[in-house]
């Protein structure tokens, strides 16, 4: 099938639109919502200035909505985006979350869109096994939650991390996928990308028992392989035509 993948340059999307490619779909498109509010009630929104940067990377063509932020304006944008595509569906990173899944699915039952979401559910420990074991790279650039301070910033998810995210899960119950929203990521590399994402400069703001890492300068590395396929961005195009 002929697919667009909601991409918001985390792991869980990375992760997803890594699965569903290696189940034979073509996915030439990413679609991302960006949101005014950081407070988005469905959407990701550290580092969304990266998504350009990685869809280059991968090859594939960007189309981006805005959104108020707000549950409407967050379904509004996921419709603007999609609407008009040729693609026969969608991918979501969704692992838990009910609310994201049902706001999703609410706008691609009224596209006309199937709705893939490989980790949906899934056992976690199961899930993030097979995350390192894929290739991909990612970092965390937000902590929200009791046991992440900020050395976590910046810090690559590897085995190591893992291990440490369930010795905090066990002390404080957190969700080492942080699907509870208690961290967020930025996918640098995975066997997608012709080449790696390189933060060049970082700024990082912790207040009290949170903070984020927003990157200031990014660049590519050291291209891998062939030359991928040229990468369009597409912006706001309510007909999302590429």
């Amino acid at each position: 099938m002929r697919l667009a993948s909601l991409y918001s340059g985390g792991k869980d999307s990375t992760f997803s639109l890594y699965i569903e490619e290696q189940m034979g779909h073509d996915v030439p498109y990413l679609v991302n919502i960006v949101p005014e509010d950081a407070a988005s009630w469905i959407f990701h929104t550290p580092n969304l200035s990266a998504v350009p940067l990685m869809a280059e990377a991968m090859g594939k063509k960007l189309v981006t909505a805005p959104s108020s932020g707000t549950e409407e304006g967050d379904m509004q944008g996921l419709r603007d985006a999609l609407e008009g595509l040729d693609v026969d569906g969608v991918i979501t990173g969704a692992v838990w979350s009910d609310y994201q899944w049902d706001r999703m699915n609410l706008v691609c039952h009224d596209l006309g869109l199937r709705v893939f979401s490989p980790l949906w559910r899934k056992d976690q420990d199961l899930v993030m096994d097979a995350f390192l074991q894929s290739g991909i790279k990612a970092m965390i650039v937000g902590c929200y939650a009791e046991g992440l301070g900020p050395e976590w910033l910046g810090r690559v998810i590897d085995e190591d991390a893992v291990r440490e995210l369930k010795a905090i899960r066990e002390k404080h119950g957190i969700s080492i996928m942080g699907e509870g929203g208690e961290y967020e990521s930025m996918t640098l590399d995975s066997p997608m990308h012709s080449r790696p994402i390189e933060v060049v400069d970082s700024e990082v703001a912790w207040k009290r028992d949170n903070g984020t890492l927003t990157a200031t300068s990014l660049r590519l590395g050291q291209r891998r392989g062939p030359e991928p396929p040229h990468s369009d961005c597409i912006g706001n195009h309510r007909d999302g035509r590429a």
